[in-house]
């Protein structure tokens, strides 16, 4: 079976789009499918490379220098007249492929796909779907995103942003709709963006994005990593990891525990990843010594890092899932986050850990304390934070995706 899988971020980015599009061309890779990716170019240039045994297609492509690339470092704000000024453009900006018709034809052509599976609606995705319209080929497509990803980090009025997410849910269901098979990470997801109460012309099923529960599982850090970022090993840890984006939330996170540090002496929070808040959310925590930040950390370390927690948070409103919610569970830690989004089936209220109203400091504050402060509690909900995780493995993913090829091909080739 040949499969095409396009995406407008893809490794080495790091977001829950790359990510799973990288996990999941190799985990079918491994599994004897041939696999070939579409993305945007990081050089701008085209090229090709085998990664892990996929073919990696990269387009030409323009910077957006408005975002970062989410591969660099992001630099810290420029100083003029002693005063630190918003930064407007970055050096290393987000790589769009604006025009990839042409590169998509000729790729396709050579490869000539048996089903192609498509994960954003941007040129490279749409060119995709349009090529494989015309060649009778199936379409899968995966849905991540919801209005409110795309709207929350641009701070327009609600006014605004109401009828904006309505007209971008109509938009979703509209181009999900020409597939041949739609999947979403969660029933949640599905619920608020496609049913809507009414029927869809497509199949449509909810698919975890999986994690691999080889690699993550529980266990204790080696002691070099708390001493290789300067932690107390003797401390409870509240850790947090991901894009240090406005819209992720992080500096409600930094808040609560100011307020947890005033009842708790012997915890620190660790965040883990970069973006364009990270100097803001480093302001904040300021003269807070038991606050720390590694900065962006990938796998393999990555695994030892995710063992430090004792409790993983976050306060971000926009996840359709939260591939790192499950990666946090499979690693045995008890969940706090915000009921929003689609989180609630990963992160079960009062089972494996706390769903807190968004926005709500105190709330996720008194959370934290909760489940620092009881061991029972904390063992109870690492217990069930194994067994949720449990349901996400990735292999399983892969099987329910290799099904789906396997159905909607069959279904092209009977008619």
């Amino acid at each position: 079976m040949k499969v095409v899988i396009a995406t407008a971020v893809y490794y080495p980015q790091i977001n829950g789009v790359a990510v799973f599009s990288h996990n999941l061309a190799c985990g079918l890779a491994k599994r004897g499918l041939e696999v070939m990716v579409l993305c945007p170019s990081q050089t701008g240039k085209s090229y090709t490379r085998t990664i892990d045994g996929v073919k990696t297609v990269y387009l030409r492509s323009v910077e957006a220098k408005v975002y970062p690339d989410q591969i660099h470092d992001v630099p810290e704000k420029k100083k003029f007249l002693g005063l630190k000024w918003p930064r407007l453009i970055y050096k290393n900006g987000f790589r769009v492929s604006v025009f990839p018709q042409l590169e998509v034809k000729r790729a396709l052509d050579e490869f000539e796909p048996d089903v192609v599976h498509v994960q954003v609606s941007d040129p490279i995705g749409l060119s995709v779907v349009s090529y494989a319209r015309k060649k009778g080929i199936p379409v899968v497509t995966t849905e991540h995103n919801q209005p409110e990803v795309l709207t929350e980090p641009l701070h327009i009025p609600g006014f605004v942003r109401k009828p904006t997410n309505y007209l971008l849910s109509a938009y979703f269901r509209n181009r999900q709709s020409k597939s041949d098979f739609v999947t979403m990470p969660t029933e949640m997801a599905i619920s608020n963006l496609i049913k809507n109460g009414t029927e869809f012309p497509v199949p449509v099923a909810a698919i975890s994005n999986g994690v691999d529960l080889s690699n993550f599982k529980p266990g204790k850090p080696a002691v070099a990593v708390f001493e290789k970022y300067g932690l107390n090993k003797n401390y409870k840890t509240v850790l947090n990891l991901g894009r240090l984006d406005p819209e992720k939330k992080v500096g409600i996170l930094i808040e609560a525990f100011l307020k947890v540090e005033q009842e708790l002496k012997d915890a620190q929070l660790v965040i883990v990843g970069d973006g364009v808040d990270k100097n803001h959310l480093m302001k904040m925590a300021e003269g807070h010594s038991n606050i720390h930040f590694l900065g962006r950390i990938v796998p393999p370390e990555l695994y030892q890092v995710y063992r430090l927690g004792d409790v993983f948070a976050t306060a971000s409103e926009i996840e359709t899932q939260g591939i790192v919610l499950i990666e946090a569970a499979a690693c045995g830690m008890p969940l706090i986050a915000v009921d929003k989004g689609a989180v609630a089936e990963v992160c079960q209220d009062g089972k494996n850990g706390y769903l807190c109203n968004p926005g709500a400091v105190n709330e996720i504050a008194a959370a934290m304390v909760k489940i620092l402060s009881d061991d029972k509690m904390r063992t109870g909900f690492s217990k069930k934070s194994l067994e949720i995780a449990r349901g996400h493995d990735f292999e399983r993913t892969l099987d329910r995706f290799i099904n789906i090829y396997q159905k909607v091909i069959s279904s092209k080739e009977a008619k």
